[in-house]
């Protein structure tokens, strides 16, 4: 009987915990649960979502990375720029701010990887460096008037859905299916679960390293460009803390950070109950500064709950 309850908590307790959550949240405000609420909050998690499904693949290897807000930063200036550049296309633009936060993500992964620096000290330094170029290309100025056309994504809508709902959902659907259908999935599971034995048993441990870094750091470059398109500004101080708040869903969602364990519908889940959190604090007039303490209590809780049943 234990066993099963046990099991059922592995599996749903998270469900149950946001579920919970919304139930409380409903009998406190009658506008939580509204229809332009629900959306809102929707809307607000997207950066947050989608810097974590590339903060679920590297944490999966048993890595973390810390400079994902610097980069998204870095990438949403140099972005912005680009956009003022005559003759430069929206698709270009957006493919050049892509790119770069793949590379960034990609000289993460050949430090760690090649230097066997930790990852720790590594994206420590990353953020350090992405945050200090951001400064120095716009000297501390925000880039402001973006055309139109790349202002869809972030204010746009499909129907009654917007942009960056739709731009979230297509990641995470990429992103579990490559972790759940593909061999590239698997590996990333291997590496976390035991890097030796995946490297005995052919795994190249280094490109798979490099690969999760890429893909944190091309979804970083995305999210800042959803947020630059919101708000019609790139500000060099723009993601200032992102990476904590990704950490916090990724590790809300059960992903383990000694690899090998966890899963995106859980990192989905983890999203979800901070967004709710943070709007039902906001709907219940709750000083700005004791939010970052409910969610780091949650968080906190989170981790204890997760020890417990295993």
């Amino acid at each position: 009987m234990l066993t099963k309850l046990r099991e059922l908590s592995q599996r749903f307790g998270l469900v149950f915990s946001f579920l919970l959550l919304c139930l409380v949240l409903s009998l406190l405000s009658d506008r939580f649960l509204t229809v332009s609420n629900m959306v809102n909050v929707l809307r607000q998690s997207t950066i947050n979502g989608i810097i974590a499904v590339g903060m679920t693949y590297v944490i999966l290897t048993a890595g973390i990375d810390l400079s994902v807000g610097s980069i998204l930063a870095l990438t949403a200036v140099v972005t912005a720029s680009l956009l003022q550049v005559d003759g430069m296309s929206v698709a270009m633009a957006v493919l050049v701010g892509l790119m770069l936060g793949g590379v960034l993500g990609l000289i993460s992964g050949l430090i760690i990887t090649k230097a066997s620096v930790p990852p720790f000290v590594a994206t420590l330094g990353m953020m350090t460096v992405a945050r200090g170029l951001a400064l120095t290309y716009t000297e501390g100025r925000p880039i402001t008037g973006l055309p139109d056309s790349f202002r869809f994504l972030g204010t746009g809508s499909l129907g009654p859905v917007p942009m960056p709902i739709i731009i979230a959902g297509l990641a995470f659907i990429v992103g579990y299916i490559v972790l759940t259908q593909t061999w590239v999935g698997e590996y990333i599971f291997a590496l976390g679960n035991n890097p030796v034995a995946a490297r005995y048993a052919g795994i190249n441990t280094h490109i798979y390293t490099i690969f999760v870094y890429v893909v944190a750091g091309a979804l970083a470059a995305l999210a800042g460009m959803i947020l630059i398109a919101r708000l019609n500004s790139a500000q060099p101080t723009a993601g200032l803390g992102y990476e904590f708040d990704a950490i916090a869903a990724v590790v809300v969602g059960g992903t383990s950070f000694a690899g090998g364990e966890g899963s995106l519908w859980g990192t989905l889940l983890g999203v979800l109950v901070i967004a709710v959190l943070n709007n039902g604090l906001n709907l219940l007039n709750v000083s700005s500064f004791y939010q970052p303490v409910v969610t780091g209590l949650v968080i906190a809780l989170a981790l204890l709950f997760y020890k417990a049943i295993r």
